[in-house]
């Protein structure tokens, strides 16, 4: 099994290295033997990977106009056409970042440049076959790092299973996020969300051209890990992704009690998306500098990005989702309480240990530091959200603070979509995975964990075979969900449907097995603090 495994990942590792138009065909525009395709933009070269299966990946392919000049910090443009076969064997650059992700995963930073907005498709589909399920993967890391081509995002073993995969860049940090009254006076009044609006721009490059792939524009799937959940979570919230997106999987999507802000005025918990705009402006202007959108446009993007990365003083920004927009008309929770999101199939889970990674970072070593570092967010509340998470010595306070973070960070807000869901017709389905990761057991099941199971590019010497029968399985349940909007099939565990008074879940880890209320008392108290 080893080397099966070592074969397998050197195969990765060269892997690695506006409205929807009317389509009258569905018939795959590539050659299998040469990887041209033709799309509304011009041809493109992609790079063959395997003959006998038709694989092939076209990397690099922009689906916007740069974001650069006068178009940082608008919407995106589109992108222009180009003659001849365009060279898509490639990767793009990615957007601009500082290096934190890269150090934590062991690898350069690969070329950054605010012309980022690229994507990536694998497919196996050849000429004659019926329309193949198309899976878009929104990257995760805080909405201020990651990029579509990481490792473990090889859309490989996707392809062969009858997917057409596509993975994205979008704007990241204040280059992607930036709300500011100076940006809103050119725009109607509004601003933020500019990395939203990318993915939009992508999925609608998708509606556009992935009929030529073999996929089928009437079958997309969202799914994305952490923020790239986050994103899933806002997109399909959003009115302005009908009819783009047929499915949805959020994987640990990060929905905190901060990352998502009204454009102006307040919600009870923090201030708007414009506080947070203008306070950025100020510490990268200077105190008195007017702040006008030619002199944020002015700002050299590596400048804001280190700045930003060293926070403080000098810039400190979380990106978030900004609502009284016309991407997100009031707060995307409050949507999904109401049923106004897309009326679309959810799969949503999150991971047991979703906190370990971030407390390596920021540990904490008393139960006083702890609760200090709760009242900025919670004031007056602070005591109350503590008792929650009771400890009286240094183990136990580890135990509850991963607790906390997993709860507050991720487990709340996928509950908040999933309950949701009880108001529209379209079935959810709830996941928790608990595999303590062979790698870094330490960590137990952390967040980003199962990355490596749903794309099956699990990498290291200590995966068994229990880690690749349940990369399989999980790669099938997520392809399953692709195709028809529902896990279940193929002779594998039946997964109950999520309803709000079972909130039934399957668990994948050592066992797979279903469950019920997952941390249901402790979360409903958090809503209740909160006062939702």
């Amino acid at each position: 099994m080893a080397e099966i495994r070592r074969r397998r990942n050197r195969v990765r590792r060269t892997a690695i290295l506006v409205p929807a138009l009317l389509f009258v065909t569905a018939t795959l525009g590539a050659s299998s033997d040469t990887g041209v395709v033709k799309t509304q933009h011009g041809k493109l070269q992609g790079d063959v990977l395997d003959t006998d299966r038709g694989l092939t990946v076209y990397r690099g392919i922009p689906f916007a106009a740069a974001p650069v000049g006068e178009l940082r910090w608008k919407a995106p443009q589109p992108v222009a056409k180009w003659s001849g076969a365009r060279d898509a064997t490639e990767f793009g650059a990615i957007c601009p970042q500082g290096p934190a992700l890269a150090f934590m995963m062991g690898i350069p930073l690969p070329e950054t440049s605010e012309d980022c907005l690229f994507l990536n498709v694998w497919t196996a589909a050849r000429e004659g076959d019926d329309p193949r399920p198309v899976m878009v993967w929104i990257h995760g890391g805080g909405l201020s790092l990651g990029w579509s081509n990481q490792p473990d995002y090889d859309g490989s073993a996707f392809a062969s299973k009858g997917v057409v995969l596509v993975s994205i860049n979008y704007r990241l940090g204040p280059l992607g996020y930036l709300a500011h009254p100076a940006l809103a006076k050119e725009a109607a009044g509004e601003s933020g969300n500019y990395g939203f609006l990318d993915q939009l721009a992508a999925l609608q490059w998708v509606q556009r051209n992935i009929v030529q792939f073999g996929g089928d524009p009437d079958n997309v799937t969202i799914f994305g890990e952490s923020a790239g959940g986050t994103s899933v979570h806002a997109l399909m919230a959003s009115p302005l992704a009908a009819g783009l997106i047929h499915r949805a999987i959020a994987e640990s999507p990060w929905v905190t009690d901060t990352n998502i802000r009204p454009l102006r005025g307040e919600n009870g918990l923090h201030g708007s998306a414009e506080d947070v705009g203008v306070a950025w402006a100020t510490a990268m202007l200077g105190d008195g500098a007017k702040q006008t959108a030619g002199a944020l446009r002015a700002l050299d993007a590596g400048t804001i990005i280190t700045r930003t990365a060293q926070g403080g003083a000098l810039g400190s920004y979380e990106p978030h989702v900004t609502y009284g927009t016309d991407f997100m008309p009031e707060s995307s929770e409050d949507r999904y309480t109401a049923g106004k999101q897309n009326d679309i199939p959810l799969m949503a889970g999150t991971n047991r240990n979703e906190g370990t990674m971030f407390m390596a970072f920021q540990p904490i070593t008393d139960r006083a530091e702890f609760l200090e570092t709760l009242k900025p967010v919670y004031g007056d509340q602070a005591e109350e959200v503590a008792k929650l998470y009771p400890s009286s010595n240094a183990d136990e306070l580890k135990v509850q603070q991963d607790r906390f973070l997993t709860d507050t960070w991720f487990l709340r807000g996928t509950r908040r979509m999933l309950l949701g869901m009880d108001k529209v017709s379209s079935p959810a389905f709830q996941y928790f995975f608990t595999r303590v990761n062979p790698e870094n057991p330490a960590w137990g099941a952390h967040h980003a964990a199962e990355l490596g199971y749903v794309f099956n590019t699990l990498q290291g010497e200590n995966y068994d075979e229990t880690d690749d029968r349940l990369a399989e399985l999980m790669i099938d349940y997520w392809v399953q969900f692709a195709r028809t909007g529902d896990p279940n099939g193929g002779g594998r565990p039946a997964w109950p449907e999520f309803e709000g008074d079972k909130q039934a879940y399957l668990e994948l880890g050592d066992e797979v097995r279903t469950g019920a209320a997952l941390e249901r008392e402790i979360n409903d108290r958090l809503e209740t603090i909160r006062g939702q």
